[in-house]
């Protein structure tokens, strides 16, 4: 047989199978395949995480761990009510510096009479509130030798730049800038902050004397 009769059997065979093969049904998969273009895909909604809530608010705040509590503050200061104005000591380093604060609250004995109709701490309060601070940087409650009490020698640059109101926690921090031991003279660079905003600020003289050992 020629090579052109073998190839001429061979296309005629392929058109017999052609015709003869029965064209295969569209299946169900398939019919996803070949959904119109710009059809979107149908999927069930994912779960959406709920919303962060207030729940982690209980959780902050101003209950920093104390380095000294306020029973050791009374251990250290001779102030009492209504005038011991420190309530924790959260960062201390003796003759160096002292991190503190005050819960003020609408408790507070100087609120009835400042202001009845708005309440707002007293400036020469929170002035006096990063004096006892800085005093509780300069006295060891270990050292009943040492224990001695303080007064106020000058008060400079002071700038009150935002109210102090019932539910503001009063962070203040004292820096010890000099300290001349053989005079009792020591200047404090003051501040004091609520929340992240600096509400007072002033250049403070402290004049130590010696107490008497108890």
């Amino acid at each position: 047989m020629s090579l052109l009769s073998t190839a001429s059997c061979k296309v005629t065979c392929a058109r017999k199978s052609q015709v003869m093969t029965p064209a295969r049904p569209v299946t169900s998969h398939r019919l996803n395949v070949l959904r119109p273009i710009g059809a979107a895909k149908s999927k069930t909604p994912a779960k959406q995480a709920a919303p962060a809530g207030p729940a982690s608010v209980e959780k902050n705040g101003p209950n920093f761990k104390a380095l000294r509590d306020i029973n050791q503050i009374m251990q250290t200061l001779p102030h009492r009510y209504p005038f011991l104005l420190v309530d924790r000591v959260v960062d201390w380093q003796k003759e160096k510096f002292a991190v503190g604060y005050k819960c003020v609250t609408a408790n507070d004995n100087f609120f009835p009479g400042h202001f009845p109709e708005r309440p707002i701490m007293p400036g020469v309060l929170q002035v006096e509130a990063m004096a006892q601070l800085a005093g509780l940087s300069l006295l060891d409650p270990e050292d009943k030798a040492a224990k001695g009490l303080f007064f106020f020698g000058g008060i400079d640059n002071c700038k009150f730049r935002k109210p102090v109101v019932p539910g503001d926690v009063l962070m203040m921090r004292t820096d010890i800038t000099k300290f001349n031991k053989r005079f009792g003279m020591v200047k404090v660079d003051a501040k004091g902050y609520v929340g992240d905003e600096l509400v007072v600020e002033a250049e403070l003289t402290l004049v130590m004397t010696k107490g008497e050992a108890k």
